[in-house]
């Protein structure tokens, strides 16, 4: 029994083999007694670090090489929105790299860091506090409730935060857009998680959460198609056909207006009688950042050529006179077969 007690200048080691290494070969006793303190929890702690900031490192290096791809547009990606429309002054689809879609990916690319960051660094946590011998079932509990009263206490900012990762990995709009979000119609200028801002076209900022967007109607995706209706009365619809193509026409070889024009102008007839008369529609597909200029341009040369053809003088009498014929009546017939 006595044999088995350490000599007076010998650690207690209790069958530790680095406690007896340790006093080997620094012939200390009380930093070899020590040692699982002094040297090995730091050791393990620092191991813990380093294996979180290695895994932190590759899922971070994966996370921006995917945003990297994702830019390509050329590589189709999981990241990557619904095919946009290529305008056709671009030559090759790898011309035309939309802005917005590096946008939205560096954006998704900035959550994604942030979520695998925060794991991995709350597990590291976890397992140092296990080293130092604390109790991590009552933190685990307290950790559970808590987030159990949070997320009742919070459900709409919950909403905003999910609603707005779904928007961003759909791609639903982006800064630069026109949008329509219900009470709020104008260009979105920032987009976030929680929040999108939008600014109307009287200048007024509107702020938006995310959660209560329903609906979205994005006037910037892919292409748009620009919708005129012109009454031209009791005028002949043959004769206004005939003007308004060619005025459609004049848009279309526009040297100016031209590459903003995906189909050319076509004028599909009568759409509608009211009782001022006949309206006829024109219609012409061009890309989304283009419909405002060439529908503007539209309207005008339309415009412009009715008032030079006569029929909207014709529009104006008839409504000034209407029991005014607006075209001379056709020469009546004698019983001869002769006009009168």
């Amino acid at each position: 029994m006595l044999s088995a007690l350490p000599a007076a200048n010998e650690p207690d080691c209790q069958g530790s083999t680095s406690c007896q290494w340790l006093f080997s070969v620094t012939k200390s006793a009380w930093f070899a007694e020590g040692s699982y303190w002094i040297l090995l929890k730091p050791l393990r702690v620092l191991l813990i670090l380093l294996v979180a900031f290695v895994a932190r490192w590759a899922l971070h290096r994966a996370i921006n090489r995917l945003v990297r791809t994702t830019t390509d547009a050329g590589v189709p990606t999981m990241l990557r929105p619904l095919r946009e429309r290529i305008p056709t002054a671009a030559a090759e689809p790898g011309e035309f790299i939309p802005e917005r879609r590096r946008q939205r990916a560096e954006a998704i690319g900035s959550v994604l860091r942030s979520m695998t960051t925060a794991f991995i660094f709350g597990i590291a946590l976890l397992m140092i506090l296990r080293e130092f011998s604390f109790d991590l079932a009552p933190l685990l509990a307290s950790a559970g409730i808590a987030g159990v009263a949070l997320g009742f206490g919070a459900q709409s900012l919950v909403k905003d935060l999910i609603a707005g990762l779904f928007m961003l990995i759909e791609d639903q709009y982006g800064v630069g857009d026109t949008v329509d979000l219900g009470e709020a119609t104008g260009v979105v200028e920032s987009v976030g998680l929680r929040v999108t801002t939008v600014r109307d076209g009287r200048g007024v900022l509107w702020y938006i959460r995310n959660g209560e967007i329903i609906r979205v109607g994005n006037k910037s995706q892919g292409w748009a198609l620009v919708v005129v209706d012109l009454p031209i009365g009791f005028a002949g619809t043959e004769e206004a056909t005939a003007v308004l193509r060619t005025a459609a026409a004049s848009v279309a070889v526009d040297p100016e207006l031209s590459p903003e024009i995906v189909e050319a102008p076509e004028v599909l007839g009568v759409e509608q009688m009211t009782v001022d008369g006949a309206v006829i529609r024109t219609v012409v597909k061009t890309t989304a950042d283009g419909q405002f200029a060439v529908g503007r341009e539209l309207r005008r040369r339309l415009a412009e050529a009715l008032e030079n053809s006569g029929i909207t003088a014709q529009i104006a009498a008839a409504r000034l006179f209407p029991g005014l014929p607006t075209r001379p009546p056709a020469p009546a017939e004698d019983g001869r077969g002769g006009a009168t």
